[in-house]
């Protein structure tokens, strides 16, 4: 039976990183002493489910999570530092932190250890959220005791949910770019300014103005999409954004004055 640990500490452990080529030691205490803290914890860097969906999910929430109170929202993996540092470059989670649990000591101390040596993974993380504040779990989401690696309760959305129940989660945002593009330029820099998370596509390697398109029936760039909705070059996005801002604008004032 995999352990629920609601109401009590997480485990103290010394964590193994790499922060600017050199080895430095994080303690549980430095990730979770006087902080709200959302954590996801997973089999494996590079694996299927943990690079499609779990971890992407909460990369894209966690601007949403910090301005419901949760300092950090933190990956746990039983891998070393070097994967756990480029499974993060390659996956562009620059909203989250993630911790390699090189030895197991930390899901070993959770309960969650789990032996996956059929795969040839040997020991590893069950997969499972948790909400910590200053150190005592308040919740934990964890997956059901089944064959393989089941995916139904420990995603960022049911944790969002959780934490903030009236929360609004924002829409998926791409832009598409050429290079050199002035108003490209100005596209990003207005997503930027707007604090909104977005992936960039940019014209070349094989994506051509053909593409652009067949996808939003215009050949010019930038083109911007949100929540499966064509938006727009640059002139229609700064008329969506200030759109966005003026709806979300009363509930913000509403919020302050309660």
């Amino acid at each position: 039976m995999l352990s629920n640990n609601e109401g009590q500490r997480v485990p103290d452990v010394t964590f193994k990183t790499r922060q600017d080529e050199q080895w430095v030691d994080v303690k549980s205490a430095d990730l979770f002493a006087g902080k709200n803290v959302v954590v996801f914890s997973l089999p494996g860097a590079y694996t299927p489910t943990c690079s499609s969906t779990h971890l992407p999910r909460f990369n894209a929430l966690a601007k949403t999570f910090k301005a419901h109170g949760i300092d950090d929202v933190v990956c746990f993996s039983v891998n070393d530092a070097f994967v756990m540092n480029e499974w993060g470059k390659a996956q562009e989670a620059g909203n989250i932190t993630l911790i390699p649990d090189g030895n197991g000591d930390f899901s070993k101390g959770m309960g969650m250890l789990v032996d996956k040596s059929d795969l040839g993974f040997g020991k590893r993380s069950w997969r499972y959220s948790m909400l910590v504040r200053d150190g005592l779990i308040e919740k934990m989401f964890i997956e059901p005791e089944k064959e393989g690696d089941p995916f139904e309760v420990s995603d960022a959305d049911t944790m969002l949910k959780y934490v903030a129940p009236d929360a609004v989660a924002p829409e998926p945002i791409t832009l598409f770019s050429k290079p050199g593009c002035p108003f490209c330029a100005k596209a990003r820099a207005m997503l930027d300014e707007a604090g909104l998370t977005y992936e960039e596509i940019t014209l070349g390697h094989g994506i051509t103005t053909s593409t652009l398109q067949a996808v939003a029936g215009a050949g010019t760039a930038p083109q911007v999409f949100a929540g499966g909705k064509k938006i727009g070059g640059s002139e229609a996005l700064e008329a969506w954004l200030k759109e966005s801002q003026s709806m979300a604008e009363p509930a913000s004032t509403q919020q302050f004055l309660s």
